[in-house]
């Protein structure tokens, strides 16, 4: 069997934590077994792993995720990234695709596709072998999961149990519906897939004409920007479902998320005793004080604050539409970067200053910027410049200068913590020019 976990998400529902590129499974908002914080992705990896499946896992996702992921799981699994966004068919075609031409993956062999930021008990993942075990044995095509439902939900996806097989499938009805259905046996549907790599591979016959991962990858603008579930799943008729009756929560927003948080407060935070029922989750450097709130959470980062009702947090992407969605706080493979200003200069300019923290070990990978100017200031740690091809060795207190069209890249070999003041014509990832490793003399 091979796991597919898909990774997306536009990061709106638990803003201003979350944005574009650090999503709600990026959050190391959760705790593992020894109190040590975790992301949703670290914990489903670590869930895989504990419920005794051994299968090679790859993550499909965008390329504004890819650096993110290897920040929270280093290279414990491969990504597969799509040079697109267009739903989870696409993704999940591209990621057969990958395991079929590029893992040599058996045609007969079980391919399981989930969410990365499932919130559940192990015994959730360890339904993936009943799920292998239906794929494999019956005359399915296609294998679900259902889950038990624990009350009428108006916000979830139902599976229509049949005789023998799913009878058919119903999208967020009203309450009293769904209580109805629930009564006839109806289950929320998980988003796990399972299916054997032909199945799709077939599916993708009808879109595109195609022999190895390279053809699906660059005709992938050419496939139906629609979700699986639309796309394929009801449109077979040989889907059988096994069902989970266990623990099993959608963290979809702060209300939901902080009942399953362990602290109430993290970061420079004070909060009073007549305080109830209140988080508080600060990554700035001031303090937030917070007294005799009751039913509130107050987040506060480099995107924004926030400071709602819990139950009211549900309506919150409804109000941030329209904010600017320039991330503020990205995580990079090497480590962490942190916007502090953003300006725009009389002359229509544009000067950014960032907090940057690279960890020992990592490098910033060689690079050139087209567009404009950067002065770094090394406040702590010690490192390697690359700078057109010389090396030179840079500690706390250095002051460097590199302008526009200049190669350059950082090893580091401690620590280091640094400001980038970048000035030019614009500040985007889309002015940065990659250079290949073997154009650098070192």
């Amino acid at each position: 069997m091979k796991i597919v976990l898909l990774s997306g998400g536009s990061g709106q529902r638990l803003w201003p934590l979350s944005n574009d590129v650090r999503s709600k499974q990026f959050l190391k908002l959760l705790h593992n077994e020894h109190n040590e914080p975790e992301s949703m992705v670290q914990r489903v990896y670590r869930q895989i792993r504990q419920s005794g499946i051994e299968s090679e896992i790859i993550i499909a996702t965008g390329k504004n995720q890819e650096n993110s992921i290897r920040n929270h799981l280093g290279n414990l699994v491969e990504v597969v990234v799509e040079p697109e966004r267009r739903d989870t068919f696409p993704a999940i075609a591209l990621a057969t695709a990958y395991l079929y031409y590029k893992k040599n993956t058996p045609k007969d062999e079980t391919v399981a596709v989930m969410p990365v930021d499932s919130f559940a008990d192990v015994s959730f993942f360890q339904k993936l072998y009943d799920l292998d075990n239906l794929i494999q044995q019956d005359d399915t095509n296609l294998g679900l999961l259902g889950i038990k439902p624990t009350y009428a939900s108006a916000k979830y996806g139902y599976i229509l149990k049949g005789n023998n097989r799913v009878a058919g499938f119903m999208e967020k009805p009203s309450e009293s519906i769904a209580a109805d259905i629930i009564a006839k046996g109806a289950m929320w549907n998980g988003g796990i897939f399972v299916f054997k790599p032909t199945y799709v591979m077939d599916i993708l016959n009808n879109y595109i004409e195609f022999s190895s991962y390279e053809d699906v990858l660059a005709q992938y603008s050419l496939l139906p920007k629609n979700s699986f579930d639309y796309e394929v799943t009801e449109k077979e008729d040989k889907i059988s479902m096994v069902e989970y009756n266990g623990f099993w929560k959608d963290l979809g927003t702060w209300n939901t998320l902080t009942e399953v948080m362990k602290k109430n407060t993290i970061g420079k935070v004070i909060t009073s005793e007549q305080s109830e029922n209140t988080h508080v989750i600060n990554e700035l450097d001031i303090p937030i004080t917070v007294l005799g709130a009751k039913n509130m959470v107050v987040v506060a980062s480099p995107d924004g604050i926030l400071v709602s009702d819990k139950i009211q947090s549900a309506k919150l992407k409804d109000y941030i539409g329209h904010l600017d969605n320039f991330p503020k706080y990205v995580e990079m493979s090497w480590g962490t970067s942190k916007v502090l200003e953003h300006n725009q200069n009389d002359d229509g300019s544009v000067c950014v200053t960032k907090s940057i923290s690279l960890h020992k070990g990592k490098e910033i990978q060689y690079h050139k910027h087209l567009l404009r100017d950067e002065f770094l200031t090394i406040i702590s740690g010690e490192g390697t410049l690359i700078l057109e091809n010389e090396k030179r060795d840079v500690k706390k207190g250095d002051i460097l200068h590199i302008k526009r069209g200049e190669k350059h890249g950082l090893t580091a070999q401690t620590d280091i913590k640094m400001i980038e003041v970048g000035i030019g014509d614009e500040i985007s990832n889309e002015d940065v020019v990659y250079i290949i490793l073997n154009e650098q003399n070192s």
